[in-house]
């Protein structure tokens, strides 16, 4: 793709979701929904008639989200639920608690992530971008898989990035311990939400659980609250006032969520990539089957997936 064709689809405002699709009496966890593109998301599942969980850190931001959603669409089945995804601890107690609460599960939404910021690194000491972006949201879905995979036709969704296509994963220093840069971090968290939809789609291929990734377009969230700081191309006062102009709303940046989720002509559709409600390109360093094998060998041994506590 040319450059030009890159800023497009940086830039471009994008397409809706336009099916009446029900989803009446489907079970879906979206998480980081008490905000920009998880809470429109959440508010188009309920009103499609959904029961929705919310699922995020902060439970006083998440039941406001929840009376919002409630209010706007009518559907009293939303709920909230604590999870962090900077903590293994806090997602292996929200998977047992959902678990034992649900006897379906039809649609998994890893939503949120962490963009752009300082060297942090969470609970289990692991750069924070790699660690929520990726890691939380790989054992969040093994936890649960037993139970989507049960259900009929359900489906997981990754929201990725466009970004991936600036990442590469670095097998000799994953963890940012030798150096830390802000954006490569990033791209290298959503390069690996590919490689994790692709892995899992193939050990998924004899199931009715799909998986897909997409990128939502440049949205006006809180994610690019440290965006202003970094030394990058967002400092550019002209690229500003085009984003400015052009960046896409919450509700705009969830269409292709809801698309990837909702659609009845993806039913059969896994490993694959959308952007703007269709099929999108998956760059080189995102087809790597060998890449994307070890990071899953990886993630199984940092997050302990085959841990008996589990």
């Amino acid at each position: 793709m040319s450059f030009f064709s890159d800023i497009q689809g940086i830039f471009i405002r994008g397409a809706s979701y336009k099916k009446s699709t029900r989803c009446d009496g489907k079970v879906v966890i979206i998480t980081g929904a008490n905000a920009g593109i998880g809470k429109e998301t959440a508010v188009e599942l309920a009103a499609r008639g959904a029961k929705v969980y919310i699922a995020c850190r902060s439970i006083e931001r998440g039941q406001s989200a929840c009376k919002e959603i409630i209010q706007r669409t009518g559907n009293e089945n939303v709920f909230v639920r604590k999870l962090d995804l900077a903590s293994f601890a806090s997602i292996r107690e929200f998977a047992k608690g959902f678990l034992k609460e649900e006897k379906q599960f039809d649609i998994l939404i890893n939503n949120p992530g962490v963009m752009a910021i300082p060297l942090w690194r969470t609970e289990d000491l692991l750069e924070m971008q790699i660690g929520v972006n990726h890691f939380g949201h790989f054992l969040l879905t093994n936890l649960l898989l037993p139970l989507i995979k049960a259900t009929e036709s359900s489906r997981i969704i990754n929201v990725s990035s466009m970004a991936h296509r600036w990442g590469k994963i670095k097998t000799d220093d994953l963890n940012s311990e030798k150096s830390y840069n802000e954006i490569s971090c990033y791209a290298q968290s959503k390069l690996a939400n590919i490689l994790f939809t692709r892995e899992l789609a193939k050990r998924l291929k004899d199931t009715k659980t799909t998986v897909n990734a997409l990128h939502p377009g440049v949205v006006k969230t809180e994610l690019a609250r440290h965006v202003e700081k970094m030394n990058f191309l967002f400092n550019s006062k002209i690229l500003s006032f085009f984003m400015y102009f052009f960046n896409k709303t919450a509700k705009q940046g969830a269409q292709t969520t809801i698309y990837a989720a909702l659609d009845p002509d993806l039913a059969n559709v896994s490993g694959q990539y959308f952007a703007e409600c269709g099929l999108g390109k998956i760059y080189k360093q995102g087809l790597d089957d060998d890449i994307a094998k070890w990071l899953w060998n990886v993630s199984e041994k940092w997050t302990k997936l085959d841990s008996k506590s589990e």
